[in-house]
């Protein structure tokens, strides 16, 4: 998905993740990588580099079942192999929709048995 605006509020970024706005302010005030900017008003501003963070976090999180302790020293310790291996199973997942997508569009039915 492209990011094409400069930063977006909570509830933009809850949509997008999947996510409820507690689960944000709950990572946010556990997790150092999380610090989205504030407004004078005290809104949280969300870069395009803040959303990619937390769909990290969020793989790590709901997808692979770590503890946000775990998480947090996952990310620490091993950043760089987290956004690769974060990368690659969003790239394979986009080739997955793709293949589903033709399959439907072919009206490809597997044989049941």
């Amino acid at each position: 998905m492209d990011l094409d605006k400069k930063f977006y509020r909570i509830g933009d970024v809850a949509e997008l993740l999947d996510l409820p706005q507690s689960t944000l302010r709950f990572w946010e005030n556990n997790i150092p990588e999380v610090r989205p900017r504030r407004t004078q008003g005290g809104s949280r501003m969300y870069s395009p580099a803040d959303i990619e963070r937390l769909r990290i976090i969020k793989f790590l999180i709901k997808d692979k079942g770590l503890k946000v302790d775990a998480a947090r020293e996952h990310l620490r310790k091993n950043r760089r192999a987290v956004e690769k291996t974060h990368e690659v199973i969003m790239r394979l997942q986009e080739v997955r929709r793709r293949l589903d997508s033709l399959l439907y569009a072919l009206d490809y039915r597997p044989k049941t048995e």
